[in-house]
């Protein structure tokens, strides 16, 4: 037993010096103060990095299909009226939501900002007071009322008892309404003289839109938009104006669900129109993104980045349509954030790692400063040293 005991104790790698053998010294109690000062920040730098989660960044792919882009905007107009504002949407697929109008709210603001009125969209409210009827005469107490969409009506049966309505019904012909006053609806509901109670109001418009996952623009543009000879147009002629301030602020613009350390590089921005009428262009690549958290939530979203090109006109010379118009496309390339937290052995290597490697500095300059001085100290009492 006490052959085992010795051999053990011969594989003693750290053999023991008594301590009367010991010398110590200032530039060694410096120099050990410091090391520990050393090793005390690393270590709660280390510690740090163990307690939060870590994020891994992947490049893959984009082996989806069929998916649907849910774009989320909060867009303000301080010089644009609610009541002539629409919202559109297209794609390379040959699929158009134009005059969107649901999940999209409507505020009027005043010249300072503040909220009038909100509301979901549309303008005017009907009034039955004796309306012209589809026939030509005027609503007789026992009539139901039926109003005629002047020429627009896809069949026989059909009724345009609002402006809206009739608004609508040339649109979906690919008419323009030249004189809204000729229109006994648009008359009577104060189609104009609404548009002309709400000039110098401005209009925040915020919302959603649920387009196809390819390639294809949305745009915020005065007048109702329909196709014409296969072009898209806006009916500008009902407003009677020469031109269109589009001074905007983007509050918000993302592509999907916020995740995490996304950053959306139009949030806040702000333009101001310096001509009387101007086609601002914002041409958006989007990446598609996946963030897994710790837990392994997964948020399927999107980030972006962004050019711009403006396009100016003077009055008389609308070589453009007016509005803020946001092309995207969709890069064929997926990005994942995967957040994981370091392991403990991890951890436990790192620490032992920045212990042993302080002390085993610290030993180095303890070891030169203390030779170098006892080398002068010798030079010293010989009188080599001058």
């Amino acid at each position: 037993m006490e052959n085992l005991i010795g051999k053990i104790r011969n594989l003693d790698a750290y053999p023991k010096i008594n301590e009367d053998f010991y010398s110590r010294t200032l530039s060694g109690g410096v120099i050990t103060i410091a090391s520990s000062v050393v090793m005390l920040l690393l270590f709660i730098s280390e510690l740090r990095l163990y307690l939060h989660a870590v994020t891994e960044t992947k490049l893959v792919v984009d082996t989806s299909r069929g998916e649907r882009l849910r774009i989320n905007f909060d867009v303000t107009f301080p010089a644009l009226p609610c009541s002539i504002l629409s919202v559109d949407a297209m794609d390379i697929s040959g699929e158009q939501h134009l005059d969107v109008r649901h999940d999209i709210i409507k505020k009027r603001i005043n010249a300072h900002g503040n909220v009038i009125e909100t509301r979901q969209d549309g303008i005017g409210h009907p009034k039955i007071e004796k309306p012209l009827q589809r026939h030509g005469g005027r609503l007789d107490h026992n009539e139901t009322y039926c109003g005629s969409c002047y020429g627009a009506e896809a069949s026989d049966d059909d009724c345009c008892n609002s402006c809206e309505e009739v608004r609508e019904a040339y649109r979906k012909k690919g008419w323009a309404i030249t004189n809204p006053d000729l229109i006994d609806q648009c008359k009577r509901e104060g189609f104009l003289q609404r548009i002309k109670e709400e000039e110098g109001e401005g209009c925040n418009v915020y919302g959603f839109l649920d387009v196809n996952k390819v390639a294809g623009n949305f745009h915020f543009a005065p007048g109702k938009s329909f196709q014409q000879s296969n072009v898209h147009v806006h009916d500008l002629l009902a407003f009677q104006k020469d031109s269109f301030n589009i001074s905007h602020k983007i509050n918000k613009l993302a592509f999907g669900d916020y995740f995490p350390g996304v950053i959306n590089p139009l949030d806040g921005v702000l333009w101001v129109q310096q001509t009387p009428n101007a086609m601002y262009q914002y041409f958006l690549k989007v990446v598609p993104t996946v963030f897994t958290d710790v837990n392994g939530n997964t948020i399927q979203s999107n980030q972006f980045s962004v050019t711009e090109h403006v396009r100016g006109s003077e009055v008389g010379q609308l070589q453009s349509l007016p509005g803020v118009f946001f092309f995207y496309d969709l890069s064929p390339i997926k990005v994942t954030f995967t957040e994981t937290h370091v392991s403990f052995l991890h951890f436990l290597t790192n620490v032992c790692a920045i212990v042993g490697g302080v002390f085993t500095v610290s030993g180095i300059i303890d070891s030169f400063v203390y030779h170098g001085q006892k080398a002068i100290k010798k030079k010293m009492e010989i009188g080599k040293l001058s």
